[in-house]
């Protein structure tokens, strides 16, 4: 009987889990060509299903609903990966907030502005068109731009502390105007509508929002010249 016991094959876990994975990203690469292709509502389940290579049903045990599938495919474009870390508590985010220059705390945030949007932008204009048909879409385009309005806020702040802001401008000023600078939609009209670089528009956006938060630096006055003799 102990011999039959250990002959019997283990059941490894960890390998199906991985496969399960692999599956669910396949799903979610699928998804993500039909709804930038079709838009999310002539996109089905069933055609997820097909492009991805699956069964219907491993889409539904998966996501439960297609509106699941595009959240799901939100949360991994904007962190780059289907870890649970919020933004707030990304190495690089944490990086900005810790950043002693004021000019380069915002470089930074143009830049890293510039890098979420070459993955995201696509997929921001799917869900800002199906936020008005479907409510659980709705729901998500507000939480984004809560999120994202909030993000942006804890660097105004940070700004704040080290008394940098533009004359005249408060914290809550200053964040509207850094998220309204920042938003995807700009990006969407800049470089898919005008065809901007991806590299223009971080210059453009670092040099704006500079522009328009920061505190002038003060203007070093020349010291006026010895007066010129001889001939």
């Amino acid at each position: 009987m102990t011999d039959s016991v250990k002959g019997k094959r283990r059941y490894d876990s960890s390998r199906r889990r991985k496969q399960a994975d692999v599956t669910r990203r396949e799903i979610l690469d699928a998804a993500r060509r039909l709804f930038e292709q079709r838009g999310y509502a002539a996109t089905t389940m069933a055609a997820i299903a097909t492009e991805a290579g699956v069964a219907l049903k491993t889409v539904y045990v998966a996501f439960e609903t297609k509106s699941g599938v595009l959240r799901a495919l939100w949360h991994l474009l904007l962190r780059g990966d289907e870890g649970d870390t919020p933004i707030p508590q990304r190495d690089w985010y944490r990086d900005v907030l810790a950043e002693p220059v004021p000019e380069r705390q915002l470089r930074l945030t143009a830049e890293n502005s510039r890098i979420v949007k070459e993955r995201v932008g696509g997929i921001f204009e799917v869900i800002h068109v199906a936020a008005p048909i479907d409510p659980d879409i709705g729901q998500l385009w507000r939480r984004i731009q809560t999120e994202f309005h909030g993000v942006l806020r804890a660097i105004v702040e940070s700004v704040d502390e080290k008394q940098a802001l533009a004359p005249g401008l408060d914290v809550d000023r200053g964040t509207d105007l850094l998220w309204t600078l920042s938003h995807p939609s700009l990006w969407q009209l800049l470089v898919h509508e005008r065809g901007w670089s991806p590299a223009k528009y971080e210059a453009w956006c670092a040099d704006i929002t500079c522009a328009q938060l920061l505190r002038p630096r003060p203007t070093r006055r020349r010291k006026p010249g010895r007066p010129r003799t001889g001939v």
